[in-house]
């Protein structure tokens, strides 16, 4: 994205247009689409010149909001944030090294996460760090079995 051009006119609606071009009806849909592109990456396939991850990032929210999908969102950032900081998976050993890729991981799901999910990702990341999931686990979209597990659908 270059020259702030991102900013200007009717975002929403270049947003879903943008979505719409490429056959989707909804923000949502395209992403889960690409359940492991980082929102940087799904604002550059919609247009790299005029859209920003955090609008994308906005308007999933507005939608999962609407849907009362809101976990289901969380869950799926959190696939995303995994595959971009560990995309091995998680680590076999969490000696210091995979120990702050972890962190790292961790902290960038906290910090896209809607208030009303914060205390519930901070206990799941938690959970993950006193009882780790297997080596290599990766999980690839917010379905998944262990993740569902650690955030259940209850809406918050």
């Amino acid at each position: 994205m270059s020259g702030g051009d991102a900013w200007r006119g009717n975002i929403k609606a270049r947003l879903y247009e943008r979505v719409r071009t490429r056959g989707y009806d909804s923000l949502t849909a395209f992403a889960e689409a690409r359940p492991t592109a980082s929102l940087v990456a799904l604002a550059e396939e919609l247009g790299a010149d005029d859209v920003a991850g955090v609008q994308v990032f906005s308007g999933l929210v507005a939608e999962a909001e609407h849907s009362k999908q809101l976990t289901r969102l969380v869950r799926g950032q959190f696939v995303r944030e995994l595959y971009a900081c560990l995309p091995n998976g998680w680590p076999s050993v969490l000696n210091d090294d995979a120990r702050l890729e972890v962190a790292i991981a961790l902290g960038h799901w906290f910090a896209h996460t809607p208030e009303t999910h914060k205390e519930r990702v901070d206990r799941a990341g938690d959970a993950l760090l006193a009882h780790p999931p297997p080596p290599g686990w990766q999980p690839l979209s917010p379905d998944d079995e262990l993740l569902r597990t650690l955030l259940p659908d209850e809406e918050a």
